[in-house]
C-alpha cells in the first residue's frame, strides 16, 4: 500500500498555525500557497512534513482516511529509513512503502507519548502492531 509525504512549508512560519485540515501554508515570501492534493496512488499514511533551517526536514501531520493528527513535536525525518534508498524531497509528493512509512509512524509514535492511542490506531489498522513476545 502505497504512502506518502508531502511538503507543508518551513516550520518556524507554519508550525504553530498548522491545524488538522490545513489546506494551505505560508511560502517564504509571506504569500498563501495551496497544499496540493494527495496523489491517488497514495491509498495509505499521509504524512505532511516542514523545513527547519538548515535543510532539516521534520514530520509535523500525519493523516489516514478521515483522522488527521497535527503532532505535538516534530520527527526529523532521516532519508533512508523513512523514505527508503533512492528517493529524496522534492516539491512534488514522495511515495514510499510499507516499510519506511512503519519505522516513521514509529519513531513518530515514540517522540509523541501523549498522541499514541490516536497514533496506534492508524499503526493497527495496517496490522503493523508490535509482536507479542512468548
Amino acid at each position: 500500500m502505497p504512502h506518502a509525504l508531502m511538503y507543508h512549508g518551513g516550520f518556524e512560519a507554519n508550525f504553530t498555525r498548522l491545524t488538522p485540515g490545513a489546506r494551505s501554508f505560508l511560502g517564504s515570501d509571506n504569500s498563501e500557497r495551496v497544499i496540493p492534493e494527495w496523489p491517488d496512488e497514495a491509498d495509505g499514511l499521509r504524512i505532511g512534513y516542514m523545513e527547519k533551517q538548515g535543510k532539516r526536514f521534520v514530520a509535523v501531520r500525519v493523516m489516514d482516511g478521515a483522522d488527521d493528527v497535527v503532532l505535538e513535536h516534530e520527527v526529523l525525518l532521516d532519508p533512508p529509513s523513512h523514505m527508503g534508498y533512492g528517493k529524496r524531497f522534492s516539491p512534488e509528493p514522495t511515495i514510499i512503502e510499507d516499510d519506511p512509512a512503519k519505522q516513521l509512524l514509529h519513531d513518530i509514535i515514540e517522540r509523541n507519548p501523549g498522541q499514541r492511542a490516536r497514533l496506534s490506531a492508524m499503526r493497527d489498522r495496517r496490522n503493523w502492531a508490535p509482536k507479542a513476545r512468548g
